[in-house]
Order: structure tokens, then sequence, then C-alpha cells
């Protein structure tokens, strides 16, 4: 084995390989994308679980209400439309399970803002206080 001298390594830049730092991370990157979609199957197994008799049920996460005012003034939450009052029961029914449930009022760009209105009024008459408006493309304002 030669060990160089200082005189004959001048000429030489000083550097850091980084590639087994790039196949660690690459390696890395397709472990996390191979255990994401087996998280997702795992989701979807239909399975008979069984049931404690005693205990209390997990605190579920909140569901976001998203409410779409189409460009003819109806209301559509999840597949279903609603009219004024059907919405406002709708929303309490809601309220009832949780009271900080948000709401995304969503509108067509070619509604009028009134309908908009309508939709804040049904959640104000339902007592849910967290609301954000955008448009229905998805753009939050």
């Amino acid at each position: 084995m030669r060990i160089r001298r200082s005189s004959e390594a001048e000429g030489e830049e000083v550097g850091f390989n980084l590639t087994p730092m790039i196949d660690c991370v690459f390696l890395l990157n397709i472990f996390y994308m191979l255990t994401t979609t087996f998280l997702n199957l795992e989701k979807e197994m239909d399975l008979n679980l069984p049931e404690a008799k005693s205990g209390r049920p997990e605190q579920q996460e909140t569901k976001e209400v998203i409410i779409n005012v189409m460009a003819d003034g109806r209301m559509k939450v999840g597949e279903r439309f609603f009219e004024q009052e059907a919405l406002v029961d709708h929303l309490k029914q809601v309220a009832l399970a949780d009271a900080s449930t948000p709401v995304t009022i969503r509108g067509d760009r070619e509604t009028v803002f009134q309908n908009a209105v309508r939709a804040m009024d049904a959640c104000g008459r339902a007592n849910l206080n967290r609301i954000t408006v955008g448009l229905i493309d998805g753009t939050s304002k």
C-alpha cells in the first residue's frame, strides 16, 4: 500500500461521495411507497371484529361538512340536494353530534351571493360556527 505525500496530493480535490446516501434515500422512498399501499389494502379488508362489553368507543375524528351552492341556487351536501329548511334540519343533526364540526361553503362562479348567504344562514340557525367559504374548483378564500 502506497501512502501519498502531501506534495503528490496537492493537485487532487478532496470530496464527499454522495452515491451511498442517494442509494439509501432511494430505498427508503421505495419502502414508504410500498407500505402506504399496504395500509390502504388493510383498511379495505372485510373483517368481522369481536366486540367488547366494557370500555368506551374511540372518539371519531371530526368530519367536515361541505355545502356546494350550485349556479341555480340549489344546495348540495354529499350526493343529496337540500332545500333551505331541509338543510337546516340536516345541519342541526350534525351539530348534535359535534357542534365544532367545520363547514365549508363552496359556491359556483355563476351563483348569486344571496345563495351563499342562505347557506351561511342555515349554518347559523344550526349553531355551526366554524365556516369557511371557497369556490367549487377548490380554492378557499
